[in-house]
C-alpha cells in the first residue's frame, strides 16, 4: 500500500503504539491515553464510547445502542449485538388501541432496551483487561466537570427548547441551565449522569476486588437495579411525542432484566483481495456487503475516481441492495433472511443485470431463491400514486448526519439525530470499530435522576403485520448502525465506518472503492468527494422516498452533474465538505499502526504514535 502522495486535508497518523478515531477530538484523545498507558484496542474503546455518551449527547447517550465488530490479534472476527429488544407489550395491536399507525419518532412509545451500557461492559469483560472505574473515569471526569459544547449540540438544544420547556420538564433541567440554551462552546456539566455513571462504579466495586465480578456487579445495576426501576417509573409517565398527543411508555423494569447482549458471527464477503465483515441483517451492514459485491463485476480501474460512470454505477448498486434490504433485512430470530442467497455470486450477477447505462425510477428487490419479495403496503401505495412520501407526519427523529439547512423544527419539537463512530487498534493489532448511536437528547425525554435518555429506535419498526421488520415483542429493529472491519489473510486491516442512517453503508463505498480498490491512503480515501442515493424506503419516520434521487458534493464538478443529470438522475449538490464523517483506523502491510478523519463536521480526530 502506498503512502499518501496526494494532497489532504490533515496528515495520515502513523505509529507503532495504536490509534483511536472517532467523532469527537476529546473521545479520541481519552481512548489514546488508555493505550499509552497500556490498556488495549477493546478497553479504549469503552472509555472512547463513554465519553462519545457525554460529549456528543444529541448523536449518542447512555441509553443508546451500540453495535460492535471487531477483532482479537490472532483471532476470529465478531459481532456484538448492542441492540436493545422491543419491550415485551410492544405489539401492532397496542398500538392499533391507542389510535397510533406508526411508531413515533420521538417520545416513550419507541423506547426499546437500552443496550450501549451492557454492550461496553460485556465488551470489557470478554476482550479487556482494564477495570471498570478506569475505563470510565474519563466520561465521569467530563460529565461532572465539564467539556466544551459543540456548535451542533448548542443549536440541536436551541431548536427543541420551547418543547422540552412545555412538555419535557426533566429534559428542561438537564439541557437548558438557567432556563436558557447554553452557548456553544460553553462549559457544559450534566451532574446526573455523573452521579450515574459514579452509582454503576460503586455498585461493581462493592461486589468485591474481582475485575469480571465487578462488571457483572455494574451490569445488574443498571438492568435489574436502580436503572431499571427508574426506567420502568419513567415510563409510566405520559409525554407528548411526534403524534402530537401524549403516551406512556411500554417498556418495563422486566424488559431490562430479561435482555443480555449477544456475540455472533460476522457475515463476510471476499472481494479485492480482502474479507469484509458486517453485522447480520439485523443490521443493514450486508448492504455494503451487496453492494461491493456488484461493484466487483466492473473493471474500476477503467473508471476515473469521482466520475459520472462510477457514482452512476455505485447508485444504481446501493438501490438494488437497498431495495433488499426494505423487502428481506430483519431480525433473524423473528423472521426468515435469506442472505446467503442475497450474497451469491449467482444472484449478484443476475442482479448487476438489471444495471443500465440510465437511471432506474422504480423499488427492485430480488427473490432471492425463488421468493416473492414484500414491501409495505403504505410504501407501495405512495409509488404507485406518484408520491414521494408514502405517509404523511412531522418527520421523527432520524439519523442523516446533518439537519436540514433552513432549521425548521416540528411543532412537537422534533428535530434529526445522528450518529458516532469509533475504530481503534492497539500494538498488538487488536481492531476494533463501533457506532454508538440512539439515546439522543432531542429524541426522549431525560430520565429523572439518571441524566440521560432512552432509545426511540423502536421507529423503525412497521406496525404492518407480516414484514421482515414488522413490530414483534423482543424482537430488534433492524438498525442503520454499520461498523465495518476489513481483513487481510485473515488478520484484521482495517476498522472503519460513519454516522449517516441510510447513507451510512453508501458513505463507506467511495472511501473502499479508493483505498482497497485503488489503493490510495486512508486519508486521501476519506477526503474523497462522496455521494448517496435517498431511492431507498427511509428508515425513519415519515418513510421517505425519492426516485432517482442523487445527492454529491459540489467538489465532484459541474461535468459529472451534468451526465449524471443526462442519464436521469434527479441531482442534488450538496457543499463541498457535507456528505459523511468517515473515521478508520488499522494495520498497515509494513506492521505500523495508521488512521484518519474526516473534516467533515469539524470535531472528527485520529490521534496516535
Amino acid at each position: 500500500m502506498p503512502l499518501v502522495t496526494a494532497f489532504t486535508t490533515r496528515p495520515e497518523v502513523v505509529g507503532d503504539l495504536g490509534v483511536v478515531a472517532s467523532t469527537h477530538w476529546l473521545a479520541s484523545q481519552s481512548g489514546m491515553s488508555v493505550l499509552e498507558r497500556g490498556g488495549n484496542a477493546f478497553d479504549a474503546a469503552v472509555a472512547t464510547g463513554l465519553v462519545l455518551h457525554v460529549v456528543e449527547p444529541h448523536l449518542n447517550g447512555l441509553g443508546g445502542d451500540v453495535p460492535v465488530i471487531g477483532c482479537t490479534a490472532g483471532g476470529s472476527p465478531f459481532v456484538l449485538c448492542g441492540q436493545g429488544t422491543a419491550p415485551a407489550a410492544a405489539t401492532p395491536d397496542a398500538f392499533a388501541r391507542l389510535g397510533v399507525d406508526a411508531v413515533p419518532g420521538t417520545g416513550l412509545l419507541a423506547a426499546v432496551v437500552p443496550g450501549a451500557w451492557g454492550t461496553w461492559l460485556d465488551l470489557l469483560a470478554r476482550y479487556g483487561t482494564w477495570h471498570l472505574a478506569d475505563v470510565v473515569a474519563p466520561a465521569l471526569g467530563y460529565a461532572r466537570h465539564g467539556h466544551p459544547l459543540l456548535a451542533q449540540a448548542a443549536t440541536t438544544i436551541s431548536r427543541v427548547a420551547d418543547h422540552l420547556r412545555e412538555h419535557w420538564p426533566t429534559s428542561a433541567r438537564t439541557w437548558l441551565p438557567d432556563g436558557q440554551g447554553p452557548p456553544v462552546g460553553a462549559r457544559f456539566t450534566n451532574p446526573d449522569l455523573a452521579d450515574t455513571l459514579e452509582r454503576l462504579v460503586r455498585a461493581g466495586e462493592s461486589a468485591g476486588p474481582g475485575r469480571e465480578q465487578q462488571i457483572e456487579a455494574a451490569r445488574r445495576a443498571f438492568y435489574e437495579g436502580f436503572v431499571a426501576e427508574a426506567v420502568e417509573r419513567h415510563s409510566r409517565t405520559a409525554v407528548v411525542d411526534s403524534t402530537g398527543r401524549a403516551h406512556e411508555g411500554l417498556l418495563t423494569a422486566d424488559d431490562l432484566a430479561g435482555w443480555r447482549v449477544r456475540e455472533e458471527a460476522p457475515v463476510t464477503l471476499d472481494v479485492w483481495g480482502r474479507t469484509l465483515a458486517k453485522t447480520g441483517p439485523w443490521g443493514q451492514g450486508p448492504v455494503l456487503l451487496q453492494q461491493l459485491a456488484l461493484l466487483a463485476g466492473y473493471d474500476l480501474a477503467d473508471t476515473a475516481p469521482g466520475s459520472a460512470e462510477l457514482v452512476h454505477v455505485a447508485v444504481e448498486a446501493a438501490k438494488l441492495a437497498l431495495a433488499d434490504r426494505d423487502a428481506w433485512y430483519g431480525d433473524p430470530d423473528h423472521t426468515d433472511v435469506p442472505i446467503e442467497h442475497l450474497l451469491s455470486p449467482a444472484y449478484t450477477d443476475a442482479r448487476r443485470a438489471l444495471i443500465g447505462a440510465e437511471a432506474s425510477g422504480g423499488l427492485r428487490p430480488g427473490d432471492p431463491g425463488g421468493r416473492e419479495p414484500r414491501l409495505p403496503r403504505s410504501v407501495l401505495e405512495a409509488l404507485m400514486a406518484g408520491s414521494a412520501a408514502p405517509r404523511s407526519g412531522s418527520a421523527g427523529t432520524g439519523e442523516p448526519t446533518f439537519a436540514p439547512s433552513d432549521g425548521e423544527v416540528a411543532a412537537d419539537g422534533s428535530t434529526r439525530g445522528d450518529t458516532c463512530h469509533l475504530d481503534v487498534v492497539d500494538r498488538w493489532g487488536n481492531t476494533v470499530a463501533v457506532t454508538p448511536s440512539g439515546g439522543w437528547l432531542q429524541s426522549s425525554p431525560v430520565i429523572a435522576g439518571l441524566g440521560f435518555q432512552l432509545s426511540t429506535r423502536a421507529q423503525m419498526f412497521w406496525l404492518e403485520e407480516g414484514l421482515p421488520g414488522s413490530l414483534r415483542p423482543g424482537a430488534r429493529p433492524r438498525t442503520t448502525l454499520s461498523p465495518t472491519l476489513v481483513l487481510r489473510d485473515g488478520v484484521p486491516e482495517l476498522a472503519c465506518g460513519t454516522p449517516g442512517g441510510d447513507q451510512q453503508d453508501q458513505w463507506q463505498v467511495p472511501f473502499l472503492v479508493e483505498h482497497l480498490g485503488r489503493g490510495r491512503g486512508l486519508q486521501e480515501s476519506i477526503d474523497a468527494p462522496s455521494w448517496h442515493t435517498n431511492h431507498l424506503v427511509s428508515s425513519f419516520d415519515p418513510r421517505v422516498v425519492e426516485p432517482r434521487s442523487v445527492h454529491v458534493e459540489e467538489r465532484l464538478g459541474e461535468d459529472v452533474v451534468g451526465e449524471l443529470r443526462a442519464r436521469g438522475h434527479e441531482v442534488t449538490v450538496t457543499g463541498p465538505w457535507s456528505l459523511g464523517r468517515l473515521t478508520a483506523a488499522g494495520t498497515r502491510p509494513d506492521g505500523l499502526r495508521h488512521g484518519a478523519a474526516t473534516p467533515r463536521g469539524m470535531q472528527a480526530y485520529a490521534v496516535g504514535r
